[in-house]
């Protein structure tokens, strides 16, 4: 009987593209990925530190597997995220000693693969190995259970961050900036697009400083260039953006490049300057709204997506109103919105109060949360009797699911077997958060690739 591994994952897409990575490495052992944790022999945690909300989570779920691991003390237990950081972990050793392996954001699995391997021989993993002689360097293979499910998919082209905003723990967690070779990262998206991916989303903390640790080195736009030439992808997005980086070149890959999608990831996080020098973010607001505006001028048909913390430490009503009055004017497509969170050892926790009552936090939250309701209501209307191409992930509630270039969640009712495709759908109903409509095309069957894929979770 083949040994079964599961994943439990919170945190952002760069935690599922971590994942991915060692499951390739767990696949090529012989395991087979379950959806049950108690049918495991190894369960690893992909940890999340951004909230306190995320971090309680994971501790919660420890506590839960240190009562498995005494019924079943052959499970393997592993942490890895940014629970686990880059500074040592010495600390979460003796809180939970029954953890067989702590491993590292960014990890490719090594040390999960030493400790599930020693003391045998390799032949298990030799053999395995053996099944992948078709994948270049650096290409991926994916869990066994979830091939040919996969439509979009992340692939991380920058580690860790340097830019350090005050509010932000990444650095401390995943350490120094580090951009991926262009091969390395091309040579996934290709392994990816032969097992039936469609579309892959290039992950950063700060994605727009590709390159920027690699003297006379590639930036983002040279990368953009080279995945528009893999064969079997049809799309192509990034994320999260930093203003400060967001160049004229960028934006012109965007406006030219045919699978790069019109959708640009810039968060502000807030509208007053005072707010934003506290958070160590480098620009204004004007710098701001004249970015949005340069990038509507060189990609009019852009959607561009912000993130906003509301209860900044020492954040006035006058300073939030300036927030509110920022959105109100620029009516973006999408908001990431978060109450503020201090993160132990990040400069706002050492040298800020946190002095902003929760109940005012969420006043604030859902006052933006209800502005972008009514300018998305608004936004949506001119979309009705359009035809949009809708790349279709799967279904959800028996209807077909998919994502407009501008990534506007679009769902319409077909018969035929569409997972994959791109469908031209005429829109009939808007809302704020979706559009809805029917196919107005008859799309060909495209044949698979050779391996399939899917997201971990």
């Amino acid at each position: 009987m083949s040994k079964k591994y599961h994943f439990w994952i919170t945190g952002c897409q760069m935690n599922y593209a971590d994942a991915r990575r060692v499951a390739t490495e767990l696949e090529k052992l012989g395991y087979q990925a379950t959806s049950v944790a108690d049918d495991a022999d190894v369960v690893i945690l992909q940890t999340c530190t951004v909230r306190q909300q995320s971090e309680d989570k994971a501790y919660g779920k420890l506590h839960v597997l240190k009562h498995a691991k005494v019924n079943r003390p052959d499970m393997t237990v592993a942490v890895m995220g940014c629970v686990v950081g880059v500074r040592g972990n010495e600390a979460l050793e003796k809180a939970f000693p029954f953890v067989d392996v702590f491993m590292e954001p960014s990890t490719n699995g090594a040390p999960l693969v030493s400790h599930l391997t020693a003391g045998e021989d390799l032949a298990l993993e030799q053999a395995a190995a053996s099944q992948l002689h078709a994948l270049q360097d650096g290409a991926v293979i994916l869990p066994a259970d979830q091939r040919g499910e996969l439509i979009s998919a992340p692939v991380s082209i920058v580690y860790g961050c340097s830019h350090a905003c005050s509010f932000c723990i990444i650095p401390q967690k995943r350490g120094i900036e580090r951009s991926r070779p262009v091969g390395e990262i091309a040579a996934e998206a290709r392994s990816l697009a032969a097992q039936g991916v469609k579309e892959v989303v290039l992950l950063g903390q700060i994605v727009d400083r590709y390159g920027y640790d690699v003297p006379d080195g590639p930036n983002l736009a040279d990368l953009l260039r080279v995945i528009n030439d893999i064969d079997g992808l049809e799309r192509i997005r990034f994320l999260t953006s930093h203003p400060n980086y967001m160049t004229d070149e960028i934006l012109y890959a965007v406006r030219d490049l045919p699978k790069v999608m019109p959708q640009i990831e810039i968060p502000v996080q807030a509208g007053d300057d005072e707010v934003l020098h506290h958070m160590k973010r480098g620009y204004t607001n004007a710098e701001y709204h004249r970015l949005v505006q340069r990038i509507r001028e060189i990609v009019p048909d852009t959607a561009v997506h912000c993130d906003i913390i509301v209860g900044f430490p020492g954040e006035t009503e006058a300073q939030f109103q300036k927030t509110y009055d920022l959105l109100a004017d620029l009516e973006l497509d999408k908001i990431h919105l978060a109450r503020y969170s201090p993160r132990p050892g990040t400069v706002s926790d050492r040298r800020m109060e946190d002095d902003v009552p929760d109940a005012e936090k969420r006043r604030r939250f859902h006052l933006i949360e209800s502005l972008q309701k009514e300018i998305l209501t608004r936004k949506m209307k001119p979309w009705l009797g359009q035809t949009v191409e809708v790349l279709v992930e799967g279904k959800h509630k028996g209807r077909w699911r998919g994502r407009s270039p501008q990534g506007k969640l679009v769902f319409f009712d077909d018969l035929r077997e569409l997972k994959g495709q791109i469908v031209q759908v005429q829109i009939k109903h808007t809302g704020p958060w979706s559009m809805s409509g029917v196919a107005v095309d008859r799309p060909q069957p495209q044949p698979a690739g050779g391996i399939q894929l899917s997201v971990i979770g």
